[in-house]
């Protein structure tokens, strides 16, 4: 649908005042924009009152049943916010409605991950069933079938709801009840009722416990969730969480919005204001994550003195404890973690359960003086929580990550427990588990660095008392699910500083920053193949490499890789890999029909060495010689620093000796190694576009940190190495080169207010200059391809997206980046393009 209609029929323009441009998009046809108005308010589960659909569609309750059928057929969450509605006047509860989600499923022999995520929570926490539950239900109507003794899938599913977590801050509202119900109905039953008809909706903590469960059983009051404008919420570690599938729908989108964006001190009209959001939709978000347990209301949320007695014993569930009987837990995912059926959590003033608030302290509670209002934010990508995912590093360490996936943010508040199960992981483990054991330790170490340290922030004012900053670690995937206006907002509101892992995934756009300032990538660029190059082009120096547009194909393997061994593979917004070069032609050749391709000189006997120099430098390291342990002073890298500012930022540059004769075989060593690829460097190892191991090889290597080994004086040769990349920000795959890089941001001040000045100016610069750098190369695009740098309509994809590609092939040789065109000598030399002026 067109988004000037849809803004048109949010903001409930009738026909006759649509602008013109609008009126002709839809063929100047007022039943086109009707049609339109209809879906866009079904979609949205608009209220018929007071929305446009009232003049579109005369029935309504006809409307409703419309709604309800497409909620139902696209297994869409149950409209709460319709509750008075869908209970009083559909008689569709959220359980008949759930009922008959499953049972759709369940005849269409689905698989329990066609659920969506959040509808598959609510499923879990209304009927039970969760994902073993589930596949258990089809063998039995399964079974059922070739035994001669058919059984629906509606006679397998339950008849009732299981017991739910209701919390006495939440609102009864009567249903649909008919004289036959009352009949039915115990004395107490019946004077709650009469309570609840006589003097309008009753706050569940002043009826008995028992009742309300009883009533709304039966389906004969239904549960408002209130969350009002100054309301505040909490998000504890997720506990079950569905990991299914996105279905893309309006209110899990927002839903994921608001889970990255909202935190313990900003309150609901504060965050709808940043968002730009309605501020009743912004409830709605905020009062379903409560309502399915996933968050939890702060603040005095019901007076004590009104709680019934019978609530005093009400079972409380304790989301932050996990220790229920496991006969009552059900899983969320195959292998999972234990996962509770109640939906809600005990708030931290909630007094449902006065003799256990001593047990039930939250880990938000910090044993710190009053934190500062902004943050610093540790940038991280998909990888990093997959790996936390794998490999059961520590008992309770899954929930963590799926809540770093999932709600795409930890705040400081939860980072309390997230390091205590960090403290319980084990610092070895067998082969590439010990990868994810790597990175969890230096996680623990990066965060213990980052949070309330005190050397960072030595020039806080004499009035300010120095604590250090918070710490919230936030999912660069969810951060770019908000539009760039929104996200921004978000991080000046509640950031000093953003902090990248390095290296981030290719296969992410990184977040772009002025303010708060940044240290990681200032641009998109700033961590694609373009800066590989400008890297190279600057300094003159690098391996051979080149980069094949798409669409390119290659007959035989350039000349300038016959003497390699093995070679760096890069595919356009992948990450890179070491392959073979006796059958690397076929893959390129395949990797080129669907992207461009950066082809590097790695190692001419076997794999290259990789060396890693952690920046700032050190002033005693500049003025000594150069050697294997002090590669700063390379003559590269001193021509680096008057193009890139590496005194303000962090990170590492990467140095390549492919003529790595005498090195020792990784299994001939006893001593500490580093795994990455490309010398391991990144996350995704060594795997091609397609995810497939088979044409590339993870390179292990020894670690570089200590200097303590002895190498011949070939190897010691500063012209056998050669600059490979430089990645800003803090590295995880590598707890020696982080402890490194950690002591140069204390020492060189980075956080303080003049460093950070310095950084936002630099930043900018070299933003300018990359961006030249790129734009030099597209001037030959025809100017309908200027956007993108390619015609074909096959567009890059997501990871690049706003990142040109190349529209020449380009050659980096004997110092010199060239136009390449498939023979020898190349026709053109782009060398002499400007080289940039010192800093």
């Amino acid at each position: 649908m067109n988004t000037d209609v849809e803004f048109h029929i949010r903001q409930n323009y009738p026909w006759n005042k649509l602008p013109a441009n609008v009126k002709q998009s839809l063929g100047n046809s007022q039943r086109e924009y009707e049609k339109y108005v209809l879906l866009y308010s079904i979609r949205h589960q608009l209220r018929f009152r007071n929305n446009l659909v009232r003049h579109v569609r005369k029935d309504e309750r006809k409307y409703y049943e419309e709604l309800l059928k497409y909620s139902r057929d696209h297994l869409m969450l149950y409209p709460y916010h319709l509750s008075d509605i869908m209970v009083k006047g559909l008689r569709v509860t959220p359980f008949s409605y759930y009922i008959g989600i499953m049972e759709d499923i369940m005849n269409s022999e689905k698989s329990y991950d066609s659920l969506p995520n959040f509808t598959a929570a609510d499923c879990l926490r209304l009927l039970g069933i969760g994902r073993n539950q589930y596949i258990d239900l089809m063998n039995q109507c399964r079974s059922s079938k070739k035994f001669f003794r058919r059984k629906s899938a509606r006679d397998l599913l339950p008849a009732k709801p299981v017991e739910i977590s209701v919390e006495p801050w939440w609102v009864a509202q009567t249903g649909y009840i008919t004289e036959d119900d009352i009949r039915i109905c115990s004395t107490a039953e019946k004077k709650a009722i009469d309570k609840m008809i006589d003097s309008g909706p009753q706050l569940a903590g002043s009826m008995e416990y028992n009742v309300v469960l009883s009533l709304y059983n039966r389906g004969f009051i239904y549960l408002d969730v209130p969350i009002s404008d100054d309301s505040c919420i909490s998000v504890p570690p997720l506990e079950g969480f569905v990991m299914n599938r996105v279905q893309g729908d309006y209110f899990e989108t927002l839903l994921y919005k608001i889970f990255v964006s909202i935190d313990e001190q900003t309150n609901v009209a504060e965050l709808a204001n940043v968002l730009e959001i309605d501020l009743d939709l912004v409830k709605n978000a905020v009062s379903m994550y409560c309502r399915l347990g996933f968050a939890v209301k702060k603040g005095t949320v019901f007076n004590s003195e009104q709680l019934h007695p019978t609530w005093k014993n009400a079972p409380s569930v304790n989301r932050l404890k996990s220790t229920m009987d496991p006969q009552k837990m059900l899983l969320s995912w195959e292998q999972g973690s234990p996962v509770m059926e109640g939906g809600s959590s005990a708030t931290d003033t909630d007094t449902t359960s006065l003799e256990d608030q001593a047990d039930t302290a939250s880990v938000s509670s910090l044993s710190i003086p009053a934190a500062p209002t902004k943050r610093i934010a540790f940038l991280f990508d998909s990888t990093l929580t997959a790996f936390l995912m794998m490999g059961n590093l520590s008992p309770n360490l899954k929930s963590h990550a799926v809540t770093m996936f999932e709600v795409g943010k930890l705040s400081d508040e939860t980072l309390d427990s997230f390091l205590a199960e960090l403290e319980k992981v084990e610092s070895t483990a067998e082969g590439e588990a010990q990868r994810y054991f790597d990175h969890a330790l230096t996680l623990k170490n990066t965060i213990l660095f980052l949070r309330y340290n005190k050397e960072l922030t030595q020039d806080q004012g004499p009035d300010i008392p120095n604590i250090g900053f918070p710490l919230d670690m936030l999912r660069c995937e969810s951060l770019l699910g908000l539009d760039q206006a929104t996200c921004s907002r978000v991080l000046n509101k509640n950031y000093k500083l953003l902090v990248s892992m390095a290296p981030l995934s290719n296969e992410i756009r990184p977040i772009s920053s002025c303010t708060p300032q940044h240290i990681g990538p200032a641009i998109p660029e700033v961590s694609s193949i373009w800066f590989k190059l400008y890297l190279y082009h600057v300094t003159g120096q690098g391996p051979p490499s080149l980069l094949l547009s798409k669409g390119s194909r290659l007959r035989k393997l350039p000349d300038i890789f016959q003497v390699y061994d093995r070679l760096l593979i890069t595919s356009w917004g992948h990450d890179p890999g070491v392959v073979p070069t006796s059958n690397v032609l076929t893959m390129l050749n395949d990797a080129l029909t669907h992207s461009a391709v950066l082809i590097q000189g790695h190692g001419m006997h076997g794999h290259g060495e990789t060396v890693h120099i952690p920046f700032p430098f050190d002033e005693e390291d500049l003025k000594a010689e150069f050697s294997y342990s002090n590669m700063c002073t390379h003559k590269s890298l001193q021509k680096l620093k008057e193009h890139v500012d590496l005194k303000h930022q962090c990170g590492y540059i990467t140095m390549l000796n492919a003529n790595n004769r005498h090195r020792r075989r990784p299994s001939d060593s006893t001593e500490c190694r580093d795994t990455f690829f490309q010398g391991d460097t990144h996350l995704g190892g060594g795997l091609d576009t397609n995810g497939s191991t088979e044409s590339f090889e993870l390179v292990t290597e020894e670690n570089n940190g200590d200097g303590s080994k002895v190498k011949t004086d070939t190897l010691n040769a500063e012209d056998e190495w050669v600059p490979l990349e430089l990645c800003f920000g803090m590295p995880l795959f590598s707890s020696e080169l982080n402890r490194k890089v950690c002591r140069k941001i204390a020492s060189h001040k980075l956080c303080c207010n003049e460093s950070l000045q310095e950084l936002l100016h630099s930043s900018r610069k070299l933003s300018l200059k990359v961006l030249s750098f790129v734009q030099s190369f597209q001037d030959t695009v025809q100017p309908s391809d200027m956007d993108t740098g390619v015609s074909n309509p096959l567009s890059q994809p997501p990871a690049e997206s706003g990142v040109p590609l190349p529209a020449l092939n380009l050659l980096f040789k004997d110092g010199q980046l060239k136009e390449w065109s498939g023979r020898a000598p190349p026709p053109l030399d782009i060398s002499a393009l400007q080289k940039d002026q010192p800093t």
